[in-house]
């Protein structure tokens, strides 16, 4: 268990993965920041007052100021604004770069020593954005993004087969968007590949329904955008770290030579545990699937071109 974790942004991303860290017991005190005065401070007493009937004793508290999180071992940043219908995450990169710009900056001031986990979009760029920020190693600027997506191409396959969620195992690479690089090669049901279980097509068609998973839930909303499946994905790499798991996760790692990529933000295999970013994976890859991955590494590339 840390002392504290803090959630930038009391939205509905920031405040359910407040609710799920205290859940989880992963920190004594878990704050919640927000600019909008009284948002953070009446849902994080909300959430105290659940304690009782959930049994956790982490305390939840709201903040409109940084001095709450001062000495916090583990941020997740989800401050910024949503995608609306029409938007791609990419069309936020310059309101959400400002905001997470200055989070950096504060979160640099008041817990140097920190981990953080990027939730914000468009994903990797943020990640960036909060490196340049807080001036923080790679190994503890972590991204958001492949555990997210992987949940719901583990969720489609789930549903196609008519199998357990837990029984998929799979793993998508890549950038947060619509050149993620789900891995079919890697894919299986209890040991079983995919493969064997679906057709090409079947599978081209969950794969593309993959990258648009989070278009679709915005489409059916049209005021907001997902948030269960982003905290819980969130608060998963949050636990790894804070119970030294060693989990292997796909997050969006900074690169430095890796799969033949260099000085971007990118969703790879990675170890997590105390320290953060522990390792970063090379597996195997088929042409088809590293080709993909240099595509989605270079549309990443260009989004950054994009602040300048």
């Amino acid at each position: 268990m840390f002392t504290k974790i803090t959630v930038v942004g009391a939205g509905n991303v920031g405040a359910t993965a407040a609710q799920r860290v205290a859940e989880k017991h992963l920190a004594r005190t878990v704050v919640m920041v927000d600019v909008i005065e009284g948002v953070p401070q009446g849902k994080g007493l909300d959430q105290w007052q659940s304690a009782p009937i959930e049994g956790f004793d982490s305390r939840v508290v709201g903040s409109n100021g940084y001095e709450a999180a001062a000495g916090s071992e583990l941020f997740i940043v989800t401050a910024g604004i949503a995608r609306k219908p029409g938007m791609s995450r990419d069309d936020l990169v310059k309101t959400n770069a400002g905001i997470v710009g200055s989070v950096g900056k504060e979160i640099r001031r008041v817990a140097p020593d920190s981990i953080v986990i990027v939730v914000s979009n468009p994903l990797d760029v943020m990640c960036y954005v909060a490196m340049q920020a807080t001036g923080f190693p790679r190994e503890r600027i972590i991204g958001m993004a492949g555990v997210l997506d992987t949940a719901r191409y583990r969720a489609f396959l789930a549903e196609a087969l008519d199998v357990s969620v837990r029984d998929i195992q799979a793993m998508v690479l890549g950038g947060h968007g619509d050149t993620m690089v789900p891995l079919v090669s890697c894919t299986t049901v209890s040991g079983i590949p995919v493969t064997q279980l679906l057709a090409p097509d079947q599978l081209d068609a969950i794969v593309q329904r993959t990258r648009n998973g989070g278009a679709e839930i915005v489409n059916f909303l049209k005021t907001g955008s997902a948030y269960y499946a982003p905290s819980a994905a969130a608060v998963q790499m949050a636990e790894a770290i804070v119970r030294d798991e060693k989990r292997i996760l796909p997050c969006a790692a900074w690169l430095t030579g890796e799969y033949g990529l260099k000085e971007v933000f990118c969703g790879v295999p990675c170890k997590l545990g105390r320290r953060g970013l522990e390792q970063v994976l090379e597996v195997k890859l088929t042409e088809a699937e590293r080709a993909a991955l240099h595509q989605s590494a270079a549309a990443v590339r260009d989004t950054m071109k994009a602040l300048g």
